[in-house]
Protein backbone atom coordinates (compact mmCIF):
# COMPACT_ATOMS: atom_id res chain seq x y z
CA UNK A 1 0.00 0.00 0.00
CA UNK A 2 1.60 3.17 -0.88
CA UNK A 3 0.38 6.69 0.53
CA UNK A 4 0.69 9.97 -0.53
CA UNK A 5 -0.46 13.64 -0.52
CA UNK A 6 -2.81 15.10 -2.90
CA UNK A 7 0.08 17.65 -4.02
CA UNK A 8 2.75 14.93 -4.21
CA UNK A 9 0.27 12.94 -6.47
CA UNK A 10 -0.04 15.79 -8.68
CA UNK A 11 3.05 15.85 -9.29
CA UNK A 12 4.27 12.65 -10.34
CA UNK A 13 1.08 11.15 -11.21
CA UNK A 14 1.93 8.52 -14.14
CA UNK A 15 4.55 7.39 -11.53
CA UNK A 16 2.04 6.65 -9.41
CA UNK A 17 -0.66 5.30 -11.49
CA UNK A 18 2.28 2.82 -13.20
CA UNK A 19 3.06 1.55 -9.60
CA UNK A 20 -0.70 1.06 -9.22
CA UNK A 21 -1.31 -1.24 -12.58
CA UNK A 22 2.35 -2.94 -12.74
CA UNK A 23 2.79 -3.95 -9.09
CA UNK A 24 -0.62 -4.52 -8.02
CA UNK A 25 -0.39 -1.81 -5.15
CA UNK A 26 -3.08 0.45 -3.86
CA UNK A 27 -3.04 4.45 -3.35
CA UNK A 28 -4.14 6.20 -0.78
CA UNK A 29 -4.58 9.88 -1.61
CA UNK A 30 -4.88 11.95 1.74
CA UNK A 31 -7.01 14.69 1.64
CA UNK A 32 -6.97 15.96 4.94
CA UNK A 33 -7.76 14.62 8.37
CA UNK A 34 -9.72 11.48 8.20
CA UNK A 35 -10.86 12.01 4.50
CA UNK A 36 -9.22 10.70 1.28
CA UNK A 37 -9.38 8.76 -1.89
CA UNK A 38 -8.14 5.22 -2.39
CA UNK A 39 -7.11 3.83 -6.36
CA UNK A 40 -7.05 0.39 -7.30
CA UNK A 41 -6.16 -1.19 -10.37
CA UNK A 42 -9.31 -2.46 -12.32
CA UNK A 43 -8.05 -6.02 -12.23
CA UNK A 44 -8.03 -5.80 -8.32
CA UNK A 45 -11.34 -3.66 -8.12
CA UNK A 46 -12.96 -6.61 -10.11
CA UNK A 47 -11.32 -9.45 -7.65
CA UNK A 48 -12.91 -7.78 -5.11
CA UNK A 49 -16.25 -7.27 -6.79
CA UNK A 50 -16.19 -10.98 -7.42
CA UNK A 51 -15.16 -12.05 -3.55
CA UNK A 52 -18.25 -9.86 -2.89
CA UNK A 53 -20.66 -11.47 -5.05
CA UNK A 54 -19.42 -15.04 -3.99
CA UNK A 55 -20.06 -13.80 -0.26
CA UNK A 56 -23.04 -11.59 -0.72
CA UNK A 57 -25.30 -15.18 -0.04
CA UNK A 58 -25.36 -17.45 2.63
CA UNK A 59 -25.89 -20.48 0.42
CA UNK A 60 -22.66 -19.01 -1.74
CA UNK A 61 -20.84 -18.30 1.60
CA UNK A 62 -21.99 -22.03 2.72
CA UNK A 63 -20.42 -23.62 0.06
CA UNK A 64 -17.55 -21.91 0.24
CA UNK A 65 -16.98 -22.72 3.52
CA UNK A 66 -17.72 -26.55 2.98
CA UNK A 67 -15.16 -26.39 0.59
CA UNK A 68 -12.15 -24.99 2.50
CA UNK A 69 -13.23 -27.56 4.99
CA UNK A 70 -13.14 -30.48 3.24
CA UNK A 71 -9.25 -29.43 1.66
CA UNK A 72 -8.01 -28.61 5.07
CA UNK A 73 -9.49 -32.73 6.13
CA UNK A 74 -7.66 -33.85 2.70
CA UNK A 75 -11.24 -34.85 1.77
CA UNK A 76 -11.31 -33.35 -1.31
CA UNK A 77 -10.96 -34.97 -5.00
CA UNK A 78 -10.20 -34.08 -8.38
CA UNK A 79 -12.46 -34.37 -11.45
CA UNK A 80 -11.74 -34.62 -14.95
CA UNK A 81 -12.48 -32.43 -16.57
CA UNK A 82 -14.82 -33.59 -20.10
CA UNK A 83 -13.16 -32.62 -23.39
CA UNK A 84 -15.64 -30.89 -25.55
Amino acid sequence: MITTTISDFRKDIKKYLDNVTQNFETLIINRGKDTGVVIMSIDEYNSLAATQHELSSKANEKRLDSAIEKLKSKKAFQKELLEQ
